[in-house]
């Protein structure tokens, strides 16, 4: 049989077919044609101004160091003029994150880029591996996600960049949309599905280029552009209510390719009829601050996919796969056509004004309806960051682990040596008192 060849370009020889959309393509065509996505993502949405600073949220993992290398290409190709500068967060793990955070301190050197690491410990007085000691593996990512988001915040605050993007993907989003059906949570889900995120509480607000980027294609990327990213998962990551989300999608895509962006657009639509109480009236829908469980991406914990080995299973079948390249044999089968001005799977291209496929956008609620309460974004009391409680998150996490973290010390008082010459430390879990007179 014949080669394939790019469907683009017509000319080279077909290496990768796009989980996407099936289309078959040549190395340096899908790599154009990733990078040109996510710049019309960035330009549609409106995501930067011109000359502004921006905190790309590092992990090591694929997600965030695929966005550095992207944002990178794309400032100096489209002149956006961006200032951007790597913020890590450590959480405390050691065998993971010590080792993740050194290939972030290589794409560091590799992009550039000024890095700036915020550690859990001096922020909150406590690192993951001692939160897991105290409270143990299970609901350990309730803490991390918590503590993560506001040690963004803070990084951020500390450099004086007022705009974190962070690497979430389509597959991120269209779990998210799926957990909050599953759950019947729509004033989340409005909130979980825009692209661009504040609240006139905190003057950071963040965004994610890569929405609309198959996971497998960011794989793809980084494969092809021979990136250096770290793809161990996270020693303490659970099989949380998300994983079952994905595998769902998963096996919904093994079915139809297109459906995890079907999804992720369903969930806008949706977004869009959440009524209008719901929602702080200082910001809007695409203002909303959004749940620790759907702004924990980055943390390299896949979010609860898999127990690991999930990205070098991937890196092994691309490898096997060029290998066996020379006994490749092409089989070409008949396609459907369609008809100008439907979509493959019969909808009218013209429904709807914004391609909303008819929905109406309307918040008012309907006669009848129960009214459902109103959050209003404030700070907290304690540390004054933004929180629809007196008390954020974060402060009630801790106050729970301080309560639970003994406070003894050592004492020893020495009385021949010097009137009131006394030693105290404190030391967890153990409670001495020593004196001797001489």
């Amino acid at each position: 049989m014949p080669r394939a060849d790019c469907a683009k370009c017509q000319v080279e020889k077909a290496l990768i077919v796009r989980p996407k959309d099936h289309q078959k393509l040549c190395k340096s065509c899908f790599l154009d044609i990733f990078e040109v996505e996510i710049h019309n993502t960035i330009v549609e949405s409106n995501l930067f101004k011109r000359g502004e600073r921006i905190a790309i949220g590092a992990s090591g993992g694929k997600d965030s160091t695929v966005l550095a290398s992207v944002l990178k290409t794309l400032n100096e190709r489209h002149d956006y003029a961006l200032d951007l500068v790597l913020l890590s967060i450590d959480e405390g793990i050691k065998g993971y994150r010590d080792d993740s955070l050194e290939t972030v301190k290589r794409n560091a050197t590799q992009y550039s880029m000024p890095l700036k690491i915020v550690g859990y410990d001096e922020l909150y007085g406590w690192t993951m591996d001692q939160v897991v000691a105290q409270v143990g593996k299970k609901g350990n990512c309730t803490y991390c996600g918590v503590f993560r988001r506001q040690a963004l915040d803070r990084g951020a605050a500390m450099l004086g960049i007022k705009h974190v993007v962070t690497g979430h993907n389509a597959d991120d989003f269209a779990e998210t949309v799926m957990m909050n059906l599953l759950r019947g949570d729509l004033p989340r889900l409005a909130r979980a599905t825009s692209i661009l995120t504040s609240s006139t509480a905190s003057d950071v607000k963040r965004s994610k280029p890569l929405k609309y980027a198959y996971e497998k294609e960011i794989v793809l990327y980084a494969y092809h552009k021979k990136l250096d990213y770290f793809s161990t998962e996270c020693i303490y990551s659970p099989e949380a209510f998300r994983g079952s989300a994905r595998t769902l999608i998963k096996d919904l895509e093994k079915i139809r390719p297109s459906s995890i962006l079907d999804i992720v657009r369903s969930g806008e639509d949706m977004a869009k009829l959440v009524p209008s109480g719901v929602i702080d009236p200082s910001s809007n829908v695409n203002a909303a601050t959004v749940d620790e469980e759907e702004s924990a991406g980055g943390c390299g914990t896949a979010h609860g996919r898999s127990n690991g080995g999930e990205m070098a299973v991937m890196e092994k079948l691309l490898a096997e796969n060029e290998a066996s390249a020379v006994n490749e044999t092409e089989i070409s089968l008949p396609t459907t056509s369609v008809k100008p001005g439907k979509y493959a799977n019969g909808f009218n291209s013209t429904n709807g004004a914004n391609g909303s496929n008819g929905l109406s956008a309307s918040k008012t609620p309907r006669k009848g309806q129960a009214k459902l309460p109103k959050q209003e974004m404030g700070k907290c009391e304690r540390c004054g960051y933004m929180s629809s409680q007196k008390i954020c998150k974060a402060c009630s996490l801790l106050e729970g682990l301080n309560k639970s973290r003994p406070k003894v010390s050592i004492t020893m008082a020495t009385e021949g040596e010097g009137a009131g010459t006394t030693l105290s430390s404190q030391v967890d879990g153990l409670a001495i008192s020593a004196s001797s007179n001489d």
